[in-house]
This record gives C-alpha cells, structure tokens and sequence, in this order.
C-alpha cells in the first residue's frame, strides 16, 4: 500500500513540474515575438506636476490623462493605437487617488502593426 501512495505522489511531483514548465516557454515566446515586432522604442520622462493644479480626488485620472496625451503627441499616433499596460497604471495609483507621482518614466514601444504600448521603463 504504501508503495502505491509512493508511486501517486510522485506522479503528482511530475505532474506539477510539468505545469510549470508550460507558462515559462510562453513568456519567452511572447518576449521574442515582441522584440521581433519592435519598430520603435523610446524612453520619456513625463512630468506630471500639472495634474496637482486641480481638486484632489481627480488627480490620478488627470495623470492618465495626461500620461496618454503626451504619448499621443509625441509618438504621433491616433487615440486607437495606444495601450497603456497594467505595470503603469498601477504606478500612477499606487498612492492613491488624491497623491499620483510628480513624474514617470516610461518606455513607448511602437511595433510594425503601428501600436504603441507604454511600460515602465527598467529600473521603476
């Protein structure tokens, strides 16, 4: 019997090995997929001090908004091209509605389909 459990267990060990396994070939997969499509990449330094001239429970929407239109101005593309990830958003929020940072770098990747996405750059 306890040969059995043995022998289910390590099934297990193998079964669960196996899973983890599978996500890491898909990030490397998607990481060379995007570099492959990367037509032009650029760092900013976006100041975000306007969005403190204003009430402050507005704030940290001001600062996406504010995010998106200098992206928008300076990678000259239309609204329908940009995504702003996750990683930022959570930047800007990460002290709240009323206190979003006086400034962030970001990295604006522009890939041949003409998509920009905005990420944090290295180091953030």
């Amino acid at each position: 019997m306890s040969d059995e459990k043995a022998d289910a267990k390590e099934e297990e060990k193998e079964e669960t090995t196996e899973k983890r396994e599978e996500p890491k070939e898909s990030v490397e997969a998607e990481k060379r997929r995007e570099e492959e499509e990367i037509v032009e990449e650029r760092i900013y330094t976006v100041p975000l001090g306007r969005v403190w001239i204003g009430p402050r429970q507005k704030r940290a929407p001001r600062a996406i908004r504010l995010l998106r239109s200098f992206i928008l101005r300076h990678m000259k593309i239309d609204e329908d091209s940009l995504k702003i990830s996750n990683e930022v958003n959570e930047h800007l929020w990460r002290r709240g509605i009323q206190k979003p940072p006086r400034k962030i770098r970001v990295r604006a990747i522009k890939d041949s389909e003409g998509i920009v996405t905005v990420r944090l750059a290295e180091g953030e």
